[in-house]
């Protein structure tokens, strides 16, 4: 069968940031499962592309890359179930709505809506919170096209399940994924200012615990916490006021970006406006569509009992690496059981760094901050640049072996195996 849908990468030659130019001979973007399974079961080198929004070559290939977002869209919602199945190309934004019309909700949401379900779950994208995990732990079942062509279903309590949801993209392309749902719920936004390091350091499960969601942002000057977001589930009373001082901050007069000195036109609404969980949990409007973002961006989790300690060996280092910063922003992960998730089997503090585009430069200050947080045994978010070379990837997941011959068994031609991949997860044999 000819796909007509395939074509030269010519109109998405790199990534969102545009740090990364993809190495594809051919973009194929499928209509139909049946015809995705045609061009899988016929490559040799073939590569799943959500977005884009992954900032080293995770998604690259020098074969075929595949766009889902060309599969018949789909929202099934089972009532009963409280879950949703979706096609896999379908962006959070374009979900997200649609849950909440018909009185559900996700659990959480990462920053922005425009990523897609399913390159977000592959790389353990999450957003925040110390009860909230990643956004793949609510994947209940997944459908995805293997390397011979043939369809292959999950659901969770499989041997295989925990190590398919988290998978970058290395046993085959997902189609479809059924989400646990909760009922829909309001959440209402606050940003404070100028948190004293001090409060921060010797209040931090205080502080992160706060809200449902809680992110701090700072500079890494050296000074207070630059601007902490609270976002907070609206009570069964109904909407509640904050006051103006908070452990030494200063609840924030006007809405604000996370990037010191840029407008908050496009950032969620704040200053305690009740809204739909979907559009207070990001940190960016849907109706805002990111142009090729000019950073690049790392983040690094370790567990939530080393949080003041990795904060302290950071901020002796900060000279190294904060010149290069737009902005870091400090979260928390709730433990899951998913292989290759940063956040498996310890409940997680992430420290993210949103740089300047300046590749050289970033590599070098990665490898310093990686260095400072070898001791508490720090993992890199899979999606962003890092430097951690495979031997010590391997002592920081338990189940590494076990992604290897799940990767072994499912696709033992190497169809989805790219230069990533064969440079974290290298093969002996």
């Amino acid at each position: 069968m000819i796909d007509h849908s395939a074509h030269a990468p010519s109109a998405r030659q790199t990534n969102w940031a545009g740090n990364i130019t993809f190495g594809a001979k051919q973009l194929h973007t499928p209509a139909s499962v049946a015809e995705l399974q045609d061009i899988v079961s016929g490559g040799t080198a073939v590569r799943a592309l959500g977005t884009g929004h992954s900032f080293n070559t995770v998604a690259d290939t020098h074969g075929t890359l595949i766009s889902v977002a060309g599969l018949p869209r789909a929202i099934e919602i089972d009532r009963e179930a409280r879950t949703a199945t979706v096609s896999a190309g379908l962006r959070f934004g374009e979900l997200n709505a649609t849950l909440h019309q018909s009185g559900f909700a996700l659990h959480n949401l990462g920053s922005l809506p425009h990523i897609s379900v399913a390159g977000a779950c592959a790389t353990g994208t999450h957003g925040s919170g110390v009860g909230n995990r990643c956004l793949a732990a609510a994947v209940g079942a997944l459908e995805l096209v293997t390397a011979d062509g043939g369809v292959v279903s999950l659901e969770r309590g499989d041997p295989d399940f925990d190590g398919a949801v988290v998978s970058l993209g290395a046993l085959g392309v997902v189609t479809r994924l059924t989400l646990d749902l909760v009922p829909a719920f309001e959440v209402q936004q606050w940003v404070y200012e100028a948190l004293p390091q001090e409060q921060l350091l010797a209040r931090f499960d205080e502080v992160m615990s706060a809200a449902y969601s809680v992110s701090a942002f700072t500079g890494w000057h050296g000074g207070p916490v630059d601007q902490v977001w609270l976002k907070q589930r609206v009570a069964d009373d109904g909407p509640r006021s904050a006051p103006h001082r908070w452990h030494g901050a200063t609840l924030a007069e006007g809405p604000r970006h996370p990037v010191p000195g840029v407008a908050a036109e496009h950032c969620t609404q704040q200053q305690g406006a009740p809204g739909p969980w979907h559009a207070r949990l990001p940190h960016f409007r849907l109706e805002f569509t990111p142009s090729n973002g000019e950073e690049l961006q790392s983040e690094y989790f370790v567990a939530r009992h080393d949080a003041v300690a990795a904060f302290e060996a950071l901020d002796r280092i900060r000279q190294q690496f904060s010149p290069l910063l737009q902005i870091g922003e400090i979260r928390t992960v709730a433990a899951d059981g998913l292989w290759l998730s940063p956040a498996q089997g310890r409940d997680s503090v992430a420290f993210h760094f949103t740089w300047v585009p300046d590749t050289a430069a970033v590599t070098h200050a990665v490898g310093a901050i990686e260095e400072a947080l070898a001791p508490f045994g720090a993992r890199p978010h899979w999606g962003k640049v890092f430097t951690t070379p495979p031997g010590t990837l391997r002592e920081l997941y338990d189940h590494y072996a076990d992604f290897e011959r799940l990767t072994d068994r499912l696709d033992p031609s190497g169809t989805f195996r790219n230069d990533f991949l064969a440079h974290h997860f290298p093969r002996t044999d």
